[in-house]
């Protein structure tokens, strides 16, 4: 038997009453989006500049299936180095931005506190930034 969309929902916000899961869950979320967000716009870049794969890693000095696993594997996990490096060669950096104030509320302050005052908004918020990199994907 499948479970419904409600289902899952109503289990999840029931898991979330837990703060190691809240936090384990938001963390994990967050670095998922955050890096999608840093390596798609890193292909764009390097795309846009009309760099191979392989051009980019000779770049920064490295073998041509690293830069191919950045840019195609499913689930990556580069290192800020890396990003870093690629970033340089592609004539950008890598930078900090402040959460907006709405975003903070429905983020951070659940990290800080282990707690949240909506779980059901705060799963269907993260789990939207997680699908955005999908939305990428898709077009």
């Amino acid at each position: 038997m499948t479970a419904t969309p409600s289902t899952f929902w109503d289990d999840l916000t029931q898991d979330l009453q837990d703060p190691e899961f809240l936090r384990e869950y938001v963390r994990e979320s967050i670095r998922i989006a955050t890096i999608d967000q840093l390596v798609n716009a890193l292909d764009e870049a390097r795309e846009a500049a009309h760099l191979s794969k392989a051009e980019l890693a000779r770049a920064i000095s490295t073998e041509p299936a690293v830069v191919r696993r950045l840019f195609s594997a499913g689930h990556v996990n580069p290192t800020l180095g890396t990003l870093a490096e690629v970033a340089a060669a592609l004539g950008m950096r890598v930078t900090l931005e402040p959460l907006p104030p709405e975003e903070r509320k429905q983020v951070t302050r659940p990290l800080l506190e282990g707690r949240s005052a909506d779980p059901k908004a705060l799963a269907k918020h993260v789990t939207s930034m997680r699908r955005r990199r999908e939305k990428v994907l898709a077009s």
